[in-house]
């Protein structure tokens, strides 16, 4: 035993650092290390909340009115993101990375509102319709869970029970929901189905732009100072919610604070996080770590690089380039988060000591080992035969998303003989007369395959008459000639299947490889989801709400205080000030790129005090899909608006650690300073500021 302690000290401290300075100064013996209820973090869902624990924690205690109030101001967009009301005119606060690629869509000749910014000082006529956008506001929860789990009971196989509960669902839904009252219904699976609630939702389809910043305020450092922190940036976007014509008249929203909320004060989230997956089993995380994560890293790294070395060679389309580039690098940046989280020794013995701690509860029970005490078996066994055909059928479904014109062409008509995809030519056929585009593309997709595959495989062969790997791949096929693609077009599916081309002959591969695997994929992730949820009812049973459900993009309530953080041997501040932003634009070299300030920042006004804060970190856990969240005092005010996390609370999709998990967010009081001295939006101002406390 003594050895073994030794060892992995040993290893632990031979490792490059994790996330924080866990065990720079003070080494950790991983045979110490132990679960806690703070690895499962604080999303609470509002039919639980823990008041009292929230009162011992942080000395208030919500009542059911107040978080009545909370629920119904906070909405859930249709973009992914979180939102709120914030004044009785139905006007909603959000991030402007929530609304960023729909911008073009209400733009007008000579407008360029990603690089500009947008502000309406009237409502009637100057705020803009965002085509196809919706908000949900939550107005019930209802428990269905013994509906769904005996309608699965009756199903004699995992693939039977997983299309029961399908089915189950969609009835529930349709049940209770009204589109000509636009109340929508959806079932939320809690605990990976040990506990299923119905959330119904009031939706709010007339939604128009009031304001949204430049671009570079919203994302200043671009992917560089994404998950990270300290941060300068005031990512914000305001909407309105119209009815019948006319601005939505609400009775719950949250009001503005006039300073925001100092360090150490408790301060509450509420939006609606993504996924999280802390209550997988180790294996299941072991499965992510060496199967599943690497091949995504690849794919984003080689989608990335292309993208990054087609914007810097095309400033003129910097804008739409860059909001690419963002979305790709936040994918990139993401993943690799998880990887490096599932890759932490201490993480994993966190995650060990749980199972092993809920193993023995079961075993230690003779109804609950009955019952459940072969799931971690069952589960390790259905990986094994998942793990056999998996990394081989998502490389192939990943490589069909690759972009170059000719290999979509190629794609498409492979599809067209195989009946799924009945257009005419002319869709079928793409084109591109930007030779770097499709250079960079083609790089891209021998980028991901040296990087799974390393040579080891068949399609290298179509890159490598050439020094230039497009010009290859052109030499290779005929593709590229549309009037060869026409023929064969014509000549039908058995034609087309029979060709020698080779790219056509690599879609028939790629498409065999997914058409073999998709079966037995499908079998082992329907034997896993039903597993699962096994799993979850087991947790809720042995340890109640007091391990809250997995994040599954539904209204949370997530408590936490404004407070620092150690990291890169140093300490990182509660909340930061606009003196930040003019550093990091002075000290990388006033450059537009990716530091820079648009010019309304450069010169600003004396009134604008740059002492004033921007932004903070905060103990709130919260992962993708709180973008836009509120952040609130107990006075239901805004002091803040989410918009990430620190690099480290990317391993929140496994554990959330206190020590170093922090949300990110805009600071009230900056924001307003902005909006006050920088974009003399006085109307938007004045209706935040004059906004009376809901009744």
């Amino acid at each position: 035993m003594a050895k073994r302690a030794f060892l992995s000290l040993i290893v632990l401290l031979s490792i490059t650092l994790g996330f924080s300075q866990r065990g720079f100064y003070y080494p950790i013996d991983l045979n110490k290390v132990h679960w806690c209820y703070d690895d499962f973090g604080a999303m609470y869902t509002f039919d639980q909340v823990p008041v009292q624990k929230i009162y011992q924690q942080y000395g208030f205690m919500p009542t059911e009115k107040w978080l009545k109030n909370v629920r119904l101001a906070a909405l859930r967009l249709s973009t992914g993101c979180s939102g709120s009301f914030v004044s009785q005119d139905g006007l909603i606060m959000t991030n402007h990375h929530c609304v960023r690629r729909l911008l073009k869509k209400i733009e007008k000749p000579g407008e360029n509102i990603y690089r500009d910014g947008f502000y309406a000082d009237t409502a009637a006529t100057g705020e803009r319709k965002i085509p196809g956008m919706y908000v949900e506001q939550l107005i019930k929860i209802k428990d269905v869970t013994d509906q769904v789990q005996q309608a699965m009971a009756k199903g004699k196989t995992d693939s039977e029970k997983v299309a029961l509960k399908q089915q189950i669902i969609k009835q529930i839904e349709k049940k209770y929901s009204n589109p000509k009252k636009h109340i929508v219904a959806q079932v939320i699976s809690l605990y990976y189905g040990g506990k299923f609630s119905l959330y119904i939702y009031k939706r709010y389809t007339d939604i128009r732009l009031v304001m949204v910043p430049d671009v570079q305020i919203a994302s200043t450092g671009w992917d560089w100072d994404n998950f990270t922190y300290p941060r300068y940036e005031l990512d914000f976007a305001f909407l309105r919610a119209y009815e019948n014509g006319k601005p939505v008249k609400v009775k719950h929203y949250f009001t503005w604070s006039k300073r925001g909320a100092n360090p150490g004060e408790p301060v509450f989230v509420v939006g609606n996080p993504g996924n999280t997956d802390r209550l997988l089993t180790v294996q299941q995380l072991e499965f992510f770590k060496n199967y599943k994560l690497p091949i995504l890293l690849y794919y984003f790294n080689a989608l990335y690089n292309a993208q990054f070395q087609y914007f810097k060679a095309h400033p003129e389309n910097k804008d739409r380039e860059l909001s690419t580039l963002l979305g790709i690098a936040n994918a990139r940046k993401y993943y690799a988060g998880l990887y490096k989280a599932l890759r932490d020794p201490y993480i994993m013995a966190k995650k060990r000591s749980f199972q092993n701690d809920l193993i023995h509860k079961v075993k230690n029970d003779s109804a609950l080992n009955s019952n459940y005490g072969q799931i971690w078996t069952q589960i390790q066994s259905t990986l094994q035969d998942l793990e056999q055909v998996y990394k081989n059928y998502l490389f192939a479904k990943l490589l069909l998303r690759m972009k170059p014109a000719v290999w979509q062409t190629a794609k498409n008509l492979y599809l067209y003989a195989n009946g799924k995809l009945d257009k005419p030519f002319d869709q079928i056929y793409i084109t591109s007369t930007d030779t770097l585009r499709q250079r960079l593309d083609v790089q891209a997709i021998l980028d991901f395959i040296h990087g799974v595959k390393g040579e080891n495989c068949s399609i290298l062969y179509m890159f490598q008459k050439d020094k230039d790997p497009y010009i290859s791949l052109l030499k290779a096929t005929n593709l590229d000639d549309p009037k060869f693609a026409k023929e064969l077009y014509d000549l039908g599916a058995a034609a087309i299947l029979d060709s020698d081309d080779p790219l056509i002959i690599a879609m028939k591969n790629i498409y065999k490889t997914i058409d073999n695997y998709q079966p037995r994929v499908q079998k082992d992730l329907n034997r896993l989801e039903v597993l699962n949820q096994k799993l979850g009812y087991l947790i809720y049973l042995v340890y109640g709400s007091k391990i809250p459900p997995d994040a599954t993009f539904s209204l949370r309530f997530q408590p936490g205080t404004i407070k620092g953080y150690e990291y890169n041997g140093t300490l990182a501040p509660a909340k930061t000030t606009f003196y930040g932003l003019y550093d990091r634009y002075y000290s990388f070299g006033q450059k537009t790129y990716p530091w820079g300030l648009h010019p309304r920042w450069l010169n600003p006004p004396k009134q604008f005090d740059l002492k004033t804060f921007v932004g903070f970190a905060s103990t709130n856990d919260i992962v993708g899909g709180n973008s836009g969240s509120a952040v609130i005092n107990k006075d239901l005010q805004i002091v803040g608006l989410i918009h990430d996390g620190n690099i480290e609370s990317l391993a929140g999709a496994y554990i959330y650690i206190p020590d170093d998990n922090r949300a990110v967010a805009s600071d009230s009081w900056g924001l307003i300073e902005a909006l006050k001295y920088i974009y003399k939006a006085n109307k938007l101002v004045k209706e935040l500021q004059n906004s009376k406390m809901p009744k």
